[in-house]
This record gives C-alpha cells, structure tokens and sequence, in this order.
C-alpha cells in the first residue's frame, strides 16, 4: 500500500493550517500540534524542514513561529511530501537502481515508471491553498473584510 509518511501528513497539515490564517505573520509549532493533536517535537522537526528547503519562513524570539514563504496557491502537496520525504517512488527499481536481480527480464519496470509519475502529476497538481476548507476560508475572509472595514472607520 502507497501511504504517506506521518511527517508528511504533518507537515501538509501544518501548511494548510498556516493558509487558513493569513492574519496572522507567525504561528508556533506548539499552537499548530495543540490544534490537530499531534507531537509537538515532531511537527517541530517538520517545519524546521520546510523552513530549510524554502516552502516556510521562521521568526525568532517572543511572538516567533511560523510563516508560509509564499502563497498557498503556488505550493504544491508534492513539494511539502518531497521536502519531508524525499524522492516519490512506488518501487526502488523505477529510478535506475542497480540492485535488481531481474532487470533485463523485467515486464513491470515502465509500467510501474508510469505510475509513479502520475501519482507526481496529481501531488504536483494539488496547492496547499486547494487543502483548505472553502467554508473555513470564507469566514477568515469575512473576518478580515470585518476587521479592515472597522479600522478604516476608526
């Protein structure tokens, strides 16, 4: 069976999680696990990763946390899967390894090739922004519509 790892799963999560808030420059990894439940420590880890490949930024200090390094519209699932994980691959043998006894008489090697690319296709396919719940976005939005429109009237 093709699963995701934990990390992964975390860290798409934690993504989706900072695209829900926009409002807010900064989230720690703390309030992010308490959110979902998950190990704080972990998802920790995880975003320390995403922050080192570019797909977040981190702040330091006091208010620090966590900040999409850009839009959630133009990070793809497959970039946060690959920067947890690594390389996708259904079977070690679709990338050229030479580990296999069976090569020259394999008949599942292409096919399987073409599987793996088109599970990369679909992640690849998929933005963060696409993860996040249309009915949580449109009350964030009118939130910030709300709270703009307050202080414009101030």
């Amino acid at each position: 069976m093709l699963r995701l790892t934990k990390k992964a799963d975390y860290g798409l999560m934690a993504l989706k999680y900072l695209a829900e808030h926009p409002e807010t420059p900064s989230v720690s990894a703390k309030d992010i696990a308490d959110t979902y439940g998950i190990p704080a420590q972990l998802l920790a880890k995880v975003l320390q990763r995403l922050a080192k490949v570019g797909l977040l930024r981190s702040h330091a200090g006091m208010n620090g946390g966590y900040g999409l390094s850009k839009s959630a519209r133009t990070i793809s699932a497959f970039e946060v899967i690959r920067a947890i994980d690594g390389p996708l691959f259904i079977t070690s043998c679709t990338k050229g390894s030479k580990s296999c006894d069976i090569e020259a008489n394999c008949t599942v090697k292409e096919p399987l090739a073409r599987v793996n690319d088109s599970i990369a296709g679909v992640l690849k396919s998929i933005s963060i922004n696409d993860l996040v719940d249309d009915e949580t976005a449109a009350i964030r939005r009118a939130q910030m519509k709300q709270f703009v429109t307050l202080s414009l009237t101030m």
